[in-house]
């Protein structure tokens, strides 16, 4: 279901300025899957970097490689060849353990199924990682993010008692709540209602705009999409074409070329 659209609101010309560091970015990133007959190519030598403080979306036809992108930059998933940096770390120099520090300390998530601990609440769902982490939450930047996503009346309430729209506000603001360098979103909203999941992006983008943050979001939805400040479009594997401060027609038109 597509995303309705509200009212959009230009992002501050600070954020994801063309002066803005990376803060993630592959060099040559090839994944290949398979061998012999059955070898397919799922990224084919991409270059691409996520600025900081931008609101980037990813988009691209069935099988077009930027699930395998946003996990491999992501540090979810490996390459077969090059290199992905968050900051100016190179993941594949990371043993485990290392890697599962960054993971923890400079990336956060946004899922499609919200993925959280049923018998915590909402609040100590948004500083669990914290918590594993053995840091203490920083109270006036969770007070913060709890305003921002609405959920001050709710922090009491475990997954259940919540609704749908409720518990992915949950999620980005454990997303958003250990200050992390990158936030990747996978299809976060595409188990919502349009006007949820309208509400849920609006969010992430003030969090862009007024808090700092830096997204990078898969989606298959062009109004989703076009909450982004600029979207990479990627066919068999490779980036074909990107473009900025995105409309839902613009991207709906690029979609439909790539197809063609």
């Amino acid at each position: 279901m597509s995303i309705a659209t509200i009212d959009q609101h230009p992002g501050s010309a600070a954020a994801g300025s063309p002066d803005s560091p990376s803060a993630a970015r592959a060099v040559a990133a090839t994944k290949v899957y398979g061998s012999g007959d059955a070898t397919v190519t799922a990224l084919d030598g991409v270059d691409v970097e996520f600025a900081a403080q931008q609101f980037t979306a990813i988009m691209g036809p069935s099988g077009s490689g930027k699930s395998t992108l946003m996990h491999s930059v992501a540090g979810l998933d490996s390459l077969t060849t090059g290199q992905v940096f968050i900051g100016d770390t190179d993941l594949s120099t990371l043993n485990d353990r290392r890697l599962t520090t960054l993971r923890r300390d400079k990336i956060g998530f946004i899922f499609q199924a919200f993925n959280l601990v049923p018998t915590l609440t909402a609040y100590e769902n948004i500083t669990l990682p914290m918590i594993l982490a053995g840091r203490t939450p920083d109270a006036e930047w969770t007070d913060l993010i709890v305003e921002t996503v609405g959920l001050r009346d709710r922090l009491s309430h475990r997954p259940s008692e919540l609704s749908g729209g409720q518990q992915q506000r949950v999620a980005v603001a454990r997303a958003l709540a250990s200050r992390p360098e990158i936030i990747f979103g996978d299809e976060p909203t595409g188990n919502l209602d349009s006007r949820t999941g309208a509400e849920i992006l609006d969010f992430m983008r003030r969090a862009v705009r007024e808090l700092g943050q830096t997204i990078v979001m898969v989606t298959h939805d062009p109004v989703a999409a076009s909450y982004a400040q600029r979207v990479v479009f990627l066919a068999d594997g490779r980036i074909v074409d990107e473009i900025s401060n995105p409309s839902a027609e613009l991207v709906l038109d690029h979609m439909k070329n790539l197809g063609a």
